[in-house]
């Protein structure tokens, strides 16, 4: 992965932490067809978003750990006790 590519990575980790999004508004957003910038598919493979609830996308426990070791604490909309990275 490329130095350029991972603020791409925390920045959806941490758009989708402010709040579920629903899967349609983050396709819309974040999908690309550039097969060198897979934001999207990097930030899923990782383990750092997922779908759930049928049709929501959130952030998990280690995209959540990701945005705080690097140095970006989420701020959810929801209320969620703190990362223990953070």
């Amino acid at each position: 992965m490329t130095d350029t590519h991972e603020p791409l990575i925390l920045d959806l980790v941490a758009w989708v932490a402010e709040r579920p999004r629903p899967y349609a508004e983050v396709m819309d957003a974040w999908r690309t067809s550039c097969p060198r910038l897979p934001v999207w598919e990097d930030a899923v493979d990782r383990g750092l978003v997922r779908r759930s609830r049928g049709a929501m996308v959130e952030a998990t426990t280690a995209g959540l750990a990701a945005l705080c070791l690097a140095g970006r604490a989420p701020r959810p909309a929801i209320s969620r006790p703190p990362h223990p990275a953070c």
